[in-house]
């Protein structure tokens, strides 16, 4: 016997263990069908335990913030309107080194896949300057293995995986962050 037919042999044998052991875990979770069902009816009926009452996780009265705007986790609430797309073009500061900038524009019916990706119409390295855009770093244009390449790189292909649109949204919940330009800039509190 051939190693490539062992290996199909044995690649059988895993299959029809695995499907045997998927049916079997089905009926386990469904339970009993059929007369094995029927005869084990009285029994569960007899040694089924009375159902206990829900406990609250959140006593009642309290509600959670931010997300959901204090309401209470039993209650419906109406979704916050949608967030408008800030379309001024006008780039905003990046908080902290090497945050992807985001984007001072609509994207609506870009289309970003692997055949056509719409934002290096305008900037790409070659029309940049045409259109008056920033154009893309040149990190996008090296592998991972730091070489430098002839076009985007394909992992950096698909631009909305680090950035996004500006938008008017407000901050679910409170942040205090201070990039370092700010906590350098304070007057030193210690002394």
């Amino acid at each position: 016997m051939s190693n490539t037919s062992r290996f199909v042999a044995s690649a059988v044998v895993v299959l029809a263990l695995a499907s045997v052991l998927a049916f079997v875990a089905s009926h386990r979770k469904a339970g009993p069908t059929g007369a094995a069902q029927e005869a084990a009816a009285p029994a569960a009926s007899v040694a089924a335990p009375a159902p206990r009452p829900a406990v609250a996780v959140v006593p009642a009265g309290s509600g959670l913030d931010a997300i959901r705007r204090g309401a209470e986790l039993d209650k419906e609430i109406a979704p916050p309107p949608m967030a408008r797309v800030e379309n001024t073009d006008i780039r905003r500061n990046r908080a902290y080194p090497m945050q992807p900038p985001t984007i001072p524009h609509s994207i609506d019916n870009y289309q970003i896949d692997r055949n056509s990706n719409r934002c290096m119409l305008c900037h790409a390295r070659a029309n940049a300057d045409k259109f008056q855009a920033p154009p893309v770093s040149v990190t996008h244009y090296m592998d991972r293995d730091d070489q430098f390449l002839a076009t985007i790189s394909p992992r950096r292909y698909f631009c909305n995986q680090c950035h996004v649109v500006q938008t008017d949204a407000q901050p679910l919940v409170a942040n205090g962050f201070k990039d370092i330009d700010t906590v350098l800039s304070e007057p030193n509190k210690a002394n």
